[in-house]
């Protein structure tokens, strides 16, 4: 018998389990998934006391309201989101990076994220989910992951099996930046366009289409002109690697990805900036700026380190 779980009113958006992905995997055709920003997956477990890499919640622009029926039990979101704690005499809306208690009948209200796309929710303890290649991430495009790789539905019950014995609140004070332009090296694939193509990409704005997800964020624009040819061989994909289609509009490949792909590459979001970049919202504008792999190596690096400092902040 189950003595612990939320019980799903409203799934919100795009609302699925996530971790830290599948790895080595590529060669059988299965994406890498796991939570769109990592830094806001991290810190959700590190606050609420967890093995960094632990599943939690990840919801997209409206995310959900559930309610708890169980023992005591602490939760926090983490991103830039407005959510309510709901509890039987009062309505308290919370700050993000800060836990707070759940007790039985009480409901946390995911209103919606802010100028922002991800958000995660993470609870003290353990959500009572199946693994398949080794992590939970869900792929709703490839049927992956727990909860038979869906999306959370309406009425569902989401099954806790521990709940950990500390139930200590942490707070950290952070606040998520954003950035004017996206860095980014060259593609394989760069002296397939032309010159002023080139510059089209890196001078001009582009709008985020409403049609990006999880799989891809599609850009709309001024066309890239390609001089060589439109479709190449299918080969391998990374994750922040920018396609451009046969209509000369870009499209970034984001953590559910298909794992080849046959339009030529023009460049690849450097990992330090990825975390920023699939919070940027359906339309708004993007630029990108050019810069080197070795600057790329070094920001990434130190992207890295001030991750484990905020980290080591909630220990």
């Amino acid at each position: 018998m189950v003595n612990d779980f939320f019980e799903v009113i409203r799934p919100g958006i795009n609302t699925t389990f996530q971790d830290n992905g599948r790895n080595n995997l590529y060669h059988i055709g299965i994406p890498f998934s796991g939570a769109m920003d990592t830094r806001n997956y991290k810190l959700a477990n590190s606050i609420i006391g967890n093995k960094i890499y632990s599943p939690v919640v990840e919801f997209a622009y409206q995310g959900p309201l559930l309610k708890y029926k169980g023992n005591k039990i602490n939760f926090v979101i983490t991103g830039d989101v407005v959510f309510k704690l709901i509890k039987k005499d009062i309505e308290v809306y919370g700050e993000c990076y800060e836990s707070y208690s759940l007790e039985d009948g009480d409901k946390i209200d995911i209103i919606s994220t802010n100028k922002s796309v991800y958000g995660y929710l993470a609870i003290s303890g353990e959500f009572d989910l199946k693994f398949q290649w080794g992590s939970c991430s869900v792929n709703t495009k490839a049927n992956i992951g727990s909860n038979n790789g869906k999306k959370l539905e309406v009425d569902q019950k989401i099954s806790i099996s521990k709940i950990n014995s500390n139930l200590t609140k942490k707070k950290l004070n952070y606040t998520n930046t954003r950035i004017e332009k996206i860095r980014v090296i060259k593609g394989t694939n760069y002296d397939y366009f032309s010159e002023e193509g080139k510059k089209n990409f890196f001078e001009k704005e582009f709008t985020v289409s409403k049609l990006s997800d999880r799989m891809g964020m599609r850009l709309e624009g001024q066309n890239i002109e390609n001089i060589v040819d439109t479709n190449i061989r299918s080969e391998g994909l990374i994750k922040g690697v920018i396609q451009v289609t046969a209509d000369g509009n870009p499209i970034i490949m984001l953590s559910d990805h298909g794992t080849i792909g046959g339009y030529p590459k023009i460049g690849v979001v450097i990992s330090a900036d990825y975390d920023k970049l699939v919070q940027i919202s359906s339309g708004s504008k993007i630029k990108f700026q050019e810069i080197e792999l070795s600057n790329a190596e070094t920001l990434f690096k130190l992207y890295e380190m001030e991750t484990q400092k905020l980290i080591l902040q909630t220990q």
